[in-house]
């Protein structure tokens, strides 16, 4: 395999991008207006990619609308990033919440609707073993 990653369709690339932009520090590492693929600097292997819902190339009958799909993103900081999406605009789902297995954690969604979990480590992982 020689790249993964996953896009998002949505009506308006550019508006979900400036939200991952401004809360999570990714950045466009190409714009095709239709198709924009954000990266991040922490994370080189890492792409992300932002399908236009109406676009050609995207099969008839596709649901724009996701459903059944939450990405995480572990952070630093979730108070900052929580702080960030609201200044974004983004509806949320759970406010920052200390999880039992040592994140805290917070749900919002991205202007195309799609579930993002944005947590950050507060305690050592407990031993899964």
């Amino acid at each position: 395999m020689k790249r993964a990653f996953t896009n998002i369709l949505c009506d308006d690339p550019s508006k979900v991008a400036l939200f991952y932009e401004a809360v999570l520090g990714m950045r466009r590492h190409a714009d095709f207006g239709w198709f924009i693929i954000l990266t991040h600097d922490d994370m080189p292997g890492m792409e992300f990619g932002l399908l236009d819902a109406s676009h050609e190339t995207v099969p008839e009958g596709a649901i724009p609308t996701p459903s059944g799909v939450m990405l995480t993103f572990v952070v630093d900081d979730a108070e900052a990033c929580f702080q960030r999406a609201q200044d974004a605009g983004a509806v949320v789902v759970e406010p920052p919440t200390d999880m039992a297995y040592g994140q805290r954690r917070m749900v919002v969604k991205d202007p195309a609707g799609t579930l993002v979990d944005i947590s950050a480590p507060i305690a050592p992982a407990p031993n899964p073993g």
